[in-house]
């Protein structure tokens, strides 16, 4: 098994992405504890990872790409659509003052809530359900990040959205998504920046 150390380092070289602080975040999360066990192997190499239930945790360089956009300062409320194994999660929590994350399948909500737990993550919130429309009850929130990929953003999460905050999310149809940047202005105007294409699992909205 690798390290976070040669984690990080190969998302510099092969990426040139240098973000000290979300480095900082990843390099204290122990990856290991968010795979299966068959594959705590390959949990420090850079590529997604499946976790069953048809999902996958994410390949690092994509977690710290999409963290980063996110611009966070420390003192954020963050939500996350769609929790997965939780590292998304547990990276954000070190990054922001409180997250809240949502899960649409239940056997993966339940086994985040236990793990998270375990490691001592106090400053998560797990939700099981579907994430289009957010949650509600926590609004606003001062960042929100789509961990799967939709067609389009709902208006509901950008209703959530505090003015000046930011949404990240892949957007398009098909597999291949645009790693898409929106930050809400005055008046509910929305900002839209594009910053290339990456693949992820199809975001599936509640019956």
């Amino acid at each position: 098994m690798g390290s976070p150390q040669e984690m990080i380092q190969e998302i510099k070289e092969g990426y040139g992405l240098n973000t000290p602080e979300v480095f900082s975040a990843m390099y204290k999360v122990p990856r290991e504890e968010f795979v299966p066990p068959r594959f705590k192997n390959f949990a420090y190499d850079d590529g997604p990872i499946f976790i069953g239930y048809g999902q996958t945790i994410s390949q690092p360089y994509t977690v710290a790409f999409m963290t980063n956009l996110l611009d966070l300062k420390g003192k954020e409320k963050v939500l996350e659509i769609g929790t997965g194994s939780g590292y998304q999660a547990a990276i954000l929590s070190l990054l922001s003052s409180r997250v809240y994350t949502i899960e649409r399948i239940p056997e993966l909500a339940k086994e985040v809530k236990e793990r998270l737990k375990k490691l001592g993550y106090k400053n998560i919130e797990v939700r099981g359900g579907s994430g289009e429309f957010g949650w509600r009850e926590k609004v606003p929130f001062d960042a929100i990040l789509v961990t799967a990929g939709m067609e389009e953003v709902p208006q509901e999460l950008f209703d959530e959205l505090k003015e000046g905050g930011i949404l990240v999310a892949p957007i398009g149809v098909g597999e291949d998504k645009e790693m898409t940047k929106f930050t809400k202005l005055k008046g509910g105007k929305i900002k839209k920046e594009e910053y290339g294409i990456f693949h992820f699992v199809p975001f599936v909205e509640s019956n």
